[in-house]
């Protein structure tokens, strides 16, 4: 099926970028018109991250965020297409797939700098929070959302992971690659139009730090591939098995509802994907999140399950081949009308208590539709 790219600039400055999957653009038949009438300051960022000496994690300090725009009406929406006497961040009056840099950034490529400790202390290592944060618009129909999209439009959404993943991967400044979604107001959204976003980090996550770690001293090294071949052995837990994908709910499943899907195929990211099996990831991914939409459905509840959808991807430099590709799926709602928050042993202590069994959360995703 013929995509096509046309990058741009908005009038601040920022790329923008048109992934097309249908005509006249997609054969490159038509060009897109790319100008943006607005007159818009240029983005000044000045974000830095302190390294706290008990845990050795950056934190990131944005403060210029508190700004950024709250749950807009819809006939307000900044991701919606342009529409006369109504400019917004596209400048389009109809797309298929967007990526653009963020106008409200916690990682920029022209960051302030800053003194390299806080108050003249050793204690207290800072940097300028260098780096990139994008947004990825997943269709121009603001009542959508990605679960409702076909696969063809879902393989367009992939093939724009990909190539920011291989671009942002090629920044001096980032050191790891990460594409997400964040899906509900009850998981902190503030923009209601479906969309996703990634973000290079200037530094490798906490997360990926503990999984190089414990990859590291692992028998033979390949620990992902060993819980994919334990996962697959034992089966109760297994929800989806394509010729190239496979979900499962983890045996330590954290929350109430979790799914893993990870490509048979040991790769570091999206970019590393053939196109077979970035063909069955539209459909199996599309399938994954159709049966988490009816997770609460036998409980009377249809209502949209809020999720995070998060692609852990391998660092830039060095460990990169102890980290397989897998995507994180879960939701905080435990039951229809309740949330599962991370109280104190969660928050305070890092120490998880799920309120469900894998095994059963994972029939149940097997028997949503």
């Amino acid at each position: 099926m013929s995509r096509h790219r046309t990058c741009t600039r908005l009038s601040d400055g920022r790329e923008l970028i048109y992934f097309d999957d249908t005509e006249p653009y997609a054969s490159g038949a038509a060009v897109r018109e790319c100008h943006d009438g607005r007159q818009l300051p240029a983005v000044r960022t000045a974000s830095s991250m302190r390294l706290d000496p008990l845990t050795g994690e950056w934190v990131t300090i944005a403060a210029h965020r508190m700004d950024r725009t709250h749950l807009p009406a819809a006939d307000s929406c900044p991701l919606c297409p342009t529409r006369s006497g109504r400019p917004t961040e596209i400048p389009a009056d109809d797309y298929d797939v967007v990526v653009f840099e963020n106008r409200f950034p916690s990682f920029a490529e022209d960051v302030t700098p800053v003194p390299a400790v806080v108050d003249g202390t050793a204690l207290w290592p800072q940097a300028p929070a260098a780096g990139r944060c994008e947004m990825v618009c997943f269709t121009s129909d603001h009542d959508c959302s990605f679960a409702t999209l076909d696969a063809r439009r879902a393989r367009t959404v992939i093939e724009a992971w990909a190539d920011r993943t291989a671009a942002l991967s090629g920044l001096d400044s980032v050191a790891q690659v990460f594409c997400f979604e964040n899906r509900g107001e009850e998981i902190g959204v503030t923009l209601r139009h479906p969309h996703g976003q990634i973000y290079g980090y200037p530094f490798v996550t906490p997360r990926t730090t503990q999984l190089l770690a414990r990859a590291a001293v692992h028998p033979g090294g390949d620990l992902l591939g060993d819980v994919l071949d334990a996962e697959r052995r034992a089966g109760s837990r297994v929800v989806i098995d394509g010729e190239h994908w496979i979900a499962f709910v983890p045996a330590a499943a954290r929350w109430p509802v979790e799914v893993h899907l990870v490509p048979h195929r040991a790769v570091p990211d999206l970019a590393a994907l053939h196109d077979a099996e970035r063909d069955e990831l539209a459909v199996c991914y599309l399938d994954l999140l159709r049966r988490v939409e009816a997770f609460f459905a036998d409980e009377g509840d249809t209502s949209p399950v809020p999720y995070i959808a998060a692609w852990q991807q391998a660092p830039v430099g060095d460990g990169r081949e102890l980290v397989r590709l897998h995507l994180q799926l879960f939701s905080l709602r435990r039951a229809p009308g309740k949330l599962k928050y991370l109280a104190g042993s969660e928050s305070a202590a890092g120490a998880w208590i799920n309120d469900e069994v894998p095994e059963r959360i994972a029939a149940r995703l097997r028997d949503a539709r």
